[in-house]
């Protein structure tokens, strides 16, 4: 008994030193369940449909075997010629999923090469990559079949791998011609690894036209991280309520570490930021309109800590074929004025890879549970702490409801907690929250959304070269930069401590940040005075002598 519950280690899977070197330097101590037990059977050649939460490390469960594969056919190959092909959804994923391959091969790079060809450049510059015949090519299904159509793809002979991520998201991106026209552009015989969160009726689908006798990998987990890892709270508010208790929770430091704020449209994710840019909180905007490699960037940047707030536009039409725009939270659909730029490869709740994530905020209330759950799985990932806070209005409370039932960890056990915030300690705040939220007018939404699409398709094409050679300027293309098309008032921008409820006074991150610019203005203020005392030294004297007239008067 001891020994089935005994963890199999990275050492014992008889994987490459190299790739073992990798997985050392990467910091992974044990594989995660789903790595245990999928790597052994990948390394055995059997087709596998992958099911588990996300964040569970499904990456690198076939990550690994691929590279260890390619290794072997290296020893006995006569000639260089691309082994494995990885589909992904999205742009996004398909970055991450590239440099997670580079970082498990990076002690065999010369060995192993692997090329990301899902970003939208001309067929022509990416053509090069492809006739050097990489070992690994990772693209979106429509990006591949463009180059095998072009003719600069050919793995009719060569392939032995075929792996789609994010599975059940492939045919409801809209993949689904494409899918079929590229699997008769590949052997009869290869290697088929399905990877999915959910086992929805569209991964049924792929599973008969893709894998064959597959072993179906489903692990026994929550859709969620436990309780003890990931709190799930809930708010009840109206949408002017919402955007003042955002405010308040931000400026008074109550929410700290990297956080995401979700909402349903980009208008409302546009509107969210000009809103929080006049109380000098700084965020960054992640929509579908963005360029791909804006998207990717700003995601970078995040991670590495350059700033701390996401608000991110979670569009139900993402996961819809149809361009018909995006349901409100009653059900019905709205048009949209820049429909016609979204992007389908682009998702944010899903596929990307936010590290070191300590909150979420759904400042609206997701639109079903798969959505609640992929969007609480951005946080409390691999050993990490996290918090979901859940803002309900009357209109979502039913949504709620539904989420609430299909997550119970028991009969009349609820994930969710009630989020104690009295709304009337900071009704102080809540006039301010109202000038500001007025503020942000539709034409002020609109100004904004094509500033941005501009000021960054010109850092992307025009400062590209000039950057690589001053890596010290890149300062410019922060994302969480202010539009201005909104009025700032300055004054909004400090909280002053007539404002704050007397329960937040003691906070000690407040205290000590209030206590030290007030110690800091006076001794500024001290300073002054001692300096002008010795510059005119008379006015000290007519002082002092002013006193001394005055007591003797007094006798």
């Amino acid at each position: 008994m001891e020994d089935e519950e005994k963890c199999v280690l990275f050492h014992e899977m008889e994987l490459d030193d190299r790739i073992l070197k990798a997985i050392e330097k990467l910091g992974w101590a044990s594989p995660t369940l789903i790595q245990e037990k999928a790597i052994p059977l990948l390394l055995e050649g059997k087709d596998v449909l992958v099911r588990a939460r996300t964040g569970s490390g499904k990456t690198a469960a076939f990550s690994i075997p691929v590279i260890q594969k390619i290794l072997n056919l290296k020893k006995t190959s006569t000639q260089q010629d691309t082994k494995a092909l990885v589909l992904a959804p999205s742009k996004e994923l398909c970055q991450q999923i590239y440099r997670a391959i580079k970082d498990i091969s990076i002690k065999c790079s010369r060995e192993v090469r692997c090329v990301d060809i899902a970003p939208q450049e001309d067929l022509n510059i990416q053509r090069p990559l492809l006739m050097e015949k990489p070992d690994i090519v990772v693209a979106t299904p429509a990006r591949c079949l463009q180059h095998m159509l072009a003719g600069n793809l050919n793995l009719k002979k060569s392939l032995e791998i075929l792996v789609i991520d994010e599975a059940d998201l492939v045919f409801s991106f809209g993949y689904e011609t494409e899918i079929k026209q590229l699997l008769e552009k590949l052997p009869n015989i290869y290697q088929a690894i399905l990877s999915s969160a959910t086992l929805s009726e569209d991964v049924k689908s792929l599973k008969k036209i893709v894998l064959h006798n597959p072993v179906i990998l489903k692990l026994e987990e929550p859709d969620l991280a436990p309780a003890s890892q990931l709190t799930h709270y809930n708010l009840k508010a109206e949408e002017m309520d919402k955007a003042t208790i955002l405010y308040a929770l931000l400026k008074l430091h109550l929410i700290r570490g990297k956080t995401i704020v979700f909402v349903n449209t980009v208008d409302k994710c546009y509107k969210l930021k000009l809103y929080l840019e006049q109380f000098a909180i700084r965020t960054c905007v992640l929509n579908s309109e963005l360029p791909s490699a804006i998207r990717c960037h700003s995601v970078n940047q995040f991670n590495q800590g350059v700033y701390d707030i996401i608000v991110a536009s979670d569009e139900k039409s993402l996961e819809q074929p149809s361009n018909e725009g995006a349901p409100d939270l009653v059900g019905h659909k709205k048009p949209s004025r820049f429909q016609r730029n979204k992007d389908k490869n682009s998702g944010v709740s899903r596929g990307i890879d936010f590290q070191c994530v300590s909150n979420v905020i759904n400042f609206d209330f997701p639109l079903d549970v798969q959505s609640y759950i992929h969007r609480a799985g951005r946080t409390a990932r691999g050993n990490h702490q996290g918090s979901v806070l859940s803002f309900v209005s009357i209109k979502e409370g039913p949504l709620l409801d539904k989420v609430e039932k299909c997550l119970k960890q028991g009969e009349d056990i609820s994930i969710f907690r009630s989020y104690q915030f009295k709304l009337e300690e900071v009704e102080a705040f809540k006039y301010r929250a109202k000038d500001a939220w007025r503020a942000v007018t539709k034409i002020a939404v609109r100004e904004a959304r094509l500033k941005e699409i501009k000021q960054e398709i010109l850092n992307c094409q025009k400062l590209k070269s000039y950057f690589e050679d001053n890596p010290t300027d890149l300062q410019v293309l922060r994302h969480d930069k202010a539009l201005h098309t909104v009025k700032v008032q300055q004054h909004l921008s400090d909280v002053p401590d007539y404002i704050v409820p007397p329960t937040l006074k003691n906070l000690a991150g407040l205290n000590k940040k209030t206590k030290r610019k007030r110690d800091h203005s006076r001794s500024a203020d001290l300073k002054a005075k001692l300096q002008a005392k010795k510059k005119n030294p008379l006015a000290s004297m007519q002082f002092e002598g002013f006193k001394k007239k005055r007591k003797m008067l007094s006798y």
